[in-house]
């Protein structure tokens, strides 16, 4: 009879002798189908990205072939050249609507990293009147798509003063739910002992925070901060921020394009060089941080 926690899998059962690795128990068929299933399916799920990046170097007379080709035939920079020549005709310069955008997504994804890392560790480890209701009035907010709380958000940041000001994107998104959610659940996985022996070694809450809860919910934290700067970064905020020197480069870039129902065909190859600049930010953060995902394990050295 083995105890519970030394059982293994059954697909991972078989052991090397020496160096002690686990080898799962598969025929090569067996992983060669594995590595063809996800060879398919990360084509599918990478052919949008090709295809984008494809489009920001294409002329003009392919970017309109029917049936449309993936992979762009005779290259071109004049869609980057384009952009850059009508951003610098702005009379407002493109470093300013760069600089809106970046100081918005930097300080949304910190204020919303914060609140959200602070409410989900008083709402997982402690138990007070109305916490489970909070967290499901958390998760029920999740069906909610932004334009139907659009108008009353709208509302409260008039009654508030922040119309037409950083404030009006910066304040409603620290209240972001998927990062609150994300944190929630991740720290439910931090063993309750691991806290109670900090407390019993006199750390005062803050210091448990910052320094035991903190960095073992650094894959939720990491996971959050992409959700954060996708939500920020892609958003144009058309409806909150008037004033042209406080406007971000989402809605600078769509107003060269032009409007989804008018589109401009003359900047098509400009719009598909657009599509690819919002793109970068995203898919670089994610890149950098996707190794460290799943780096952190709550509970490693712990059993409770």
């Amino acid at each position: 009879m083995t105890v519970a926690s030394e059982r293994r899998p059954l697909f991972m059962v078989k052991r090397k002798k020496r160096s002690g690795v686990l080898r799962p128990n598969r025929s090569l068929s067996g992983d060669i189908f594995i590595w063809c299933m996800l060879a398919v399916f990360g084509f599918f799920f990478a052919f949008p990205l090709i295809f984008a990046i494809n489009n920001a170097f294409k002329p003009l007379n392919e970017l309109f072939l029917f049936p449309p080709r993936l992979f762009v035939i005779n290259p071109t920079l004049n869609n980057l050249q384009d952009l850059f020549i009508i951003m610098s005709r702005s009379w407002v310069t493109f470093s300013r609507y760069i600089f809106n955008t970046v100081f918005i997504t930097a300080v949304g994804t910190v204020g919303h990293l914060m609140v959200a890392s602070m409410g989900a560790y008083a709402v997982s480890k402690y138990e007070f009147p109305g916490s489970k209701f909070f967290f499901n009035l958390v998760i029920i907010t999740l069906m909610f798509s932004g334009f139907v709380t659009a108008i009353p958000n709208f509302l409260i940041l008039s009654s508030l003063g922040w119309i037409d000001t950083y404030w009006a994107v910066i304040i409603p998104h620290f209240a972001f739910p998927m990062g609150f959610f994300l944190m929630k659940q991740f720290i439910d996985t931090v063993p309750q002992s691991l806290i109670e022996s900090a407390k019993i070694d006199g750390a005062k809450e803050w210091t448990i925070y910052t320094r035991i809860v903190i960095p073992l919910i650094k894959p939720a934290m990491l996971t959050g901060m992409i959700f954060s700067v996708q939500a920020l970064w892609n958003n144009p905020q058309a409806n909150l921020i008037y004033t042209e020197q406080l406007k971000t480069l989402p809605f600078a870039l769509q107003q060269i394009v032009g409007s989804p129902h008018t589109p401009n065909i003359a900047r098509a190859g400009v719009g598909a060089a657009v599509t690819m600049v919002m793109m970068v930010v995203p898919i670089t953060l994610f890149i950098v941080a996707q190794s460290n995902i799943l780096r952190t394990m709550a509970n490693s050295g712990i059993k409770e």
